[in-house]
């Protein structure tokens, strides 16, 4: 998935993009773009908001900052209060500190050509979140790289990023493992 999407990203090659995947499937990916592009590898880490109905039901996502992202309609369907999703967001964020303290700072993106992997996309929320992060940190320039997710969501992250590359992006989607 790496070297295909570095096949993608190959008009990078010569900047010395920073290759950040998100922790932590996006990592492995990540490592084959960074050196298929001669790039500086780091994490960038994000986890999602499950809802109170089913943990994998993404209703948003924390970023290492802070920031979220939510799914107000989804959150207003469901009935959840601001309360229990403040509860939620919370229990997200302690999940976003322990693994950052397992894999430390990562070099600073402002003023750099920035491409943020992961390892596929469904919903989006926890990918979104982690590039809005990185948005926050002032890159040059914002790249989005996923080897597989639905055009829906894609659609969703071109209009956030400066640049989107996904090769595969079927209409039937349902679960980023599929594609492995």
């Amino acid at each position: 998935a790496g070297r295909e999407l570095a096949s993608h990203l190959a008009h990078h090659r010569g900047h010395r993009p920073l290759v950040m995947g998100v922790a932590s499937g996006g990592v492995v990916v990540a490592d084959e773009v960074a050196a298929a592009l001669n790039g500086e590898l780091a994490v960038v880490v994000a986890r999602k908001i499950g809802s109170p109905v089913s943990r994998e039901l993404a209703i948003g996502a924390v970023a290492a900052d802070g920031g979220r992202i939510v799914d107000e309609t989804l959150v207003a369907r469901l009935g959840i209060t601001a309360a229990k999703l403040d509860e939620l967001s919370a229990r997200a964020a302690a999940e976003v500190h322990a693994s950052l303290a397992v894999f430390g700072p990562h070099p600073p993106p402002a003023e750099r050509r920035v491409i943020v992997v992961d390892d596929g996309v469904a919903t989006g929320a926890t990918l979104r979140a982690a590039l809005a992060y990185v948005r926050r940190c002032d890159p040059d320039w914002l790249v989005c790289a996923v080897p597989v997710g639905p055009p829906a969501t894609i659609d969703v992250i071109a209009v956030e990023t400066d640049e989107v590359v996904c090769p595969l992006q079927p209409e039937r989607f349902r679960a980023v493992g599929e594609w492995y």
